[in-house]
C-alpha cells in the first residue's frame, strides 16, 4: 500500500496480494480516521458481497473467484461504541460484462486498487436498530 495527503483526501493504492477491508480498516485506524467517505476502483479475483435480507434480517453473502473490473467501490466511516466502523459497497464486472454488486465483505487485489478517502472532521456514531436489524447511523 502507498498513499499521499491532498488537503483532507488521502489517495490510497492498494496492491496486489492486498485484502481491501482489512487494509482500509488499518490504514483509518493508524491515521486516526473516524469519520469520512470512501470511493475507489480496481481489480479483484476473489471477493465475497452480500445482501441484506430486510425480511429476515440476515446477511446472505456470496463468494466470486475469477477476474473482475471493480467498477465502484463505495462507503464510509464512522464509530460504533468507539470503534472504527466501514460500511463498503462495491460494484463487479466480469470478462462478458455482467455485473454483480452488494455489500462488501472480503477482496482481495488482483491488479490494483485506487481509493480516495475523503476524511471528515467529527465523529458520528452508529446504534443497532432492532426493528430493521442493522447499525444505523445516529444523532
Amino acid at each position: 500500500m502507498k498513499y499521499k495527503k491532498l488537503g483532507n483526501k488521502w489517495i490510497v493504492r492498494i496492491d496486489r496480494g492486498e485484502e481491501i477491508v482489512q487494509t482500509l480498516r488499518k490504514f483509518c485506524e493508524d491515521k486516526k480516521i473516524k469519520l469520512g467517505i470512501i470511493s475507489g476502483i480496481g481489480a479483484t479475483d476473489r471477493v465475497i458481497i452480500g445482501l441484506f435480507n430486510t425480511k429476515n434480517k440476515q446477511f446472505q453473502s456470496q463468494e466470486l473467484i475469477g477476474e473482475y473490473e471493480i467498477t465502484n467501490l463505495s462507503g464510509n466511516i464512522s464509530t460504533m461504541n468507539g470503534e472504527l466502523y466501514l460500511h463498503l459497497h462495491i460494484s463487479l464486472a466480469d470478462s462478458k460484462y455482467n455485473a454483480y454488486g452488494g455489500h462488501l465483505t472480503s477482496s482481495i487485489i488482483s491488479g490494483t486498487g485506487e481509493i480516495i478517502i475523503e476524511e471528515i472532521k467529527g465523529i458520528l456514531e452508529r446504534k443497532f436498530d432492532k426493528e430493521i436489524g442493522l447499525n444505523l447511523l445516529s444523532d
